[in-house]
C-alpha cells in the first residue's frame, strides 16, 4: 500500500524540521545568528485518470481526473535575514551591523568569510580580530598607547593616544553584500563562505547606498523568537505523529487483508 511509504515521507521531513527548529532554539543566544526554516515540496503523482483527457466520442473532457500523490519531501533550508534586535554592551570593540552587509574576515587559509558577529577582540599586535583570531578586512591595528577607540556609523576608527587630545583615523571597517545573502554556505563559527548561489561579494563603507550603518558598543543579538519557535515545534510534533498514525493504521488495514479467509 502506498500510504506505509506516503507516511514515511512525512515523518522524514518532519524530522528534518524538528532538527532545523532545535538548531534555532539552541542559537536563540548567539550573536548574528539567522535562523533557517524548512521548506516542503509534494512528490511526483500517479495519474489513474488523466486530468483534460476525453471521456467519450462526443469529446467530453474529464473535468479533475484522479491523481495520488506519492508524499513530500524538503526542499530547502532557507535563512531568513531579518535584523535582530541590537544589545547595548558598551564594549569599544562591540560592533553591531544595523541593516544589510556583513564584516570581512581573514581565514587562516587566506580565504575571505564573511560573518554578521561582531564581537570583536585585539590580538597580542593590537589588530582587531575575531573571537577566534582571525583578522578583519581591511586589517586595521589599535597602537599600544590608545586610550580610547571610537568607531563611527560610517565605521571609521578613531583612536586618541595618551597624551593627546585630537583622535587619529586608524582604518576603516568595510561591510560586504550579496545579490542572494541567503545563498551563503553557513561553515559554523558565525562564518558564511561565498558560493555560486549567494553571487560575489560587493564591498563598500557602512552607510553607503545599499549598506547597513555600524553601532559600536552594541551586538545584534540573533533573529529567533523563541515562542515562535516553540509553536512550530509542536506544529512540528503533531504532524510527525500523524503521519506515524498513517503507518500504523496501515498496517492494521494490511493485517486485516493477510486473515481474510
Amino acid at each position: 500500500m502506498r500510504s506505509l511509504a506516503i507516511g514515511a515521507t512525512g515523518m522524514i521531513a518532519q524530522q528534518l524540521n524538528v532538527e532545523t527548529i532545535s538548531n534555532n532554539i539552541a542559537n536563540s543566544t548567539t550573536t548574528g545568528y539567522k535562523k533557517q526554516r524548512a521548506e516542503f515540496q509534494d512528490l511526483l503523482y500517479q495519474n489513474f485518470r488523466r486530468i483534460g483527457s476525453t471521456s467519450s466520442d462526443a469529446g467530453t473532457i474529464v473535468p479533475t481526473g484522479v491523481q495520488v500523490g506519492a508524499g513530500v519531501r524538503v526542499a530547502a533550508v532557507a535563512r531568513v535575514l531579518e535584523q535582530g534586535n541590537l544589545n547595548i554592551t558598551d564594549n569599544k570593540l562591540d560592533v553591531a551591523i544595523n541593516g544589510s552587509g556583513y564584516f570581512q574576515v581573514t581565514l587562516p587559509s587566506g580565504d575571505t568569510a564573511y560573518s554578521r558577529a561582531g564581537n570583536f577582540k585585539l590580538s597580542p599586535e593590537g589588530m582587531i580580530v575575531t573571537a577566534d583570531g582571525y583578522p578583519i578586512q581591511p586589517n586595521i591595528t589599535i597602537p599600544a598607547n590608545a586610550v580610547d577607540i571610537s568607531i563611527n556609523s560610517s565605521g571609521e576608527v578613531l583612536i586618541k593616544l595618551d597624551g593627546q587630545t585630537a583622535t587619529q583615523n586608524v582604518g576603516q571597517i568595510q561591510l560586504a553584500t550579496f545579490a542572494n545573502a541567503a545563498g551563503l554556505e553557513a561553515t559554523g563559527d558565525n562564518l558564511f563562505m561565498e558560493s555560486g548561489a549567494s553571487g560575489q561579494a560587493v564591498t563598500g563603507n557602512p552607510g553607503a547606498p545599499g549598506f547597513g550603518r555600524v553601532t559600536q558598543g552594541a551586538l545584534e543579538t540573533s533573529n529567533v523568537n523563541v515562542v515562535q519557535e516553540i509553536t512550530t515545534l509542536i506544529t512540528a510534533q503533531r504532524a510527525y505523529e500523524m503521519n506515524s498514525k498513517v503507518i500504523k493504521t496501515t498496517d492494521e488495514m494490511m493485517q486485516q487483508a493477510s486473515q481474510m479467509r
